[in-house]
């Protein structure tokens, strides 16, 4: 019973809390490139490991924004986004530390040195680092996938809110009788023309 009362904080957290883990990995450094002709190492950053890992995090946090607004028709297709894109970042994340990630550092490694294709770059690169952030990010995932499934078992359960974006709010208000510069002031306040 809990969990369905603080069902929509609860997600709206996860949500946020996954976007901005991977709005920030996506700045820091995820490998580190150690050259093979003794130059110096190549830092590559997680937006260059994974080019959509900036933008879906952005998503994620819209997401998250639109939660906690949204109606029970919506959470489920928000449930099933985010859902989607933390299945998508799971999975390439995973790919990331357990695969030698040759094609993750290409780009980054042709920037810097200017040698361009797959046996060129194999050439340079001796090895490659994994810092703490893939790790890190994959928590953030896992943290989204489960909001996510939260959203789609208690979703429609939730108490309905954002009743001050409704428009019908203002009509339910209205009252018969003398209007007084208060009454106005909350007419002005629920979207409605008191001068009419």
């Amino acid at each position: 019973m809990t969990l369905v009362r603080r069902g929509r904080s609860i997600a709206v957290l996860g949500f946020l809390l996954a976007g901005a883990i991977g709005i920030i990995a996506s700045t820091q450094t995820w490998l580190t490139v150690q050259r093979a002709d003794a130059g110096e190492a190549i830092p590559v950053p997680g937006a260059s490991a994974l080019p959509l890992l900036a933008p879906l995090s952005l998503a994620v946090l819209a997401l998250g924004l639109a939660l906690s607004i949204v109606g029970p028709l919506v959470r489920p297709v928000l449930g099933v986004l985010a859902t989607a894109s933390a299945l998508f970042l799971g999975w390439t994340t995973i790919q990331l530390l357990v695969a030698e990630p040759i094609a993750a550092v290409g780009p980054t490694v042709t920037e810097t040195t200017g040698l361009a294709g797959d046996a060129a770059i194999a050439d340079v690169v001796q090895g490659i680092e994994l810092s703490a952030w893939p790790v890190v990010t994959l928590i953030g995932w896992i943290v989204l996938l489960a909001a996510s499934l939260l959203v789609l078992a208690t979703g429609r359960s939730w108490r309905s809110g954002g009743r001050r974006y409704r428009t019908d709010a203002a009509h339910e208000a209205q009252t018969a009788g003398p209007v007084d510069a208060i009454d106005s002031w909350d007419d002005l306040s629920r979207g409605t023309d008191p001068t009419r």
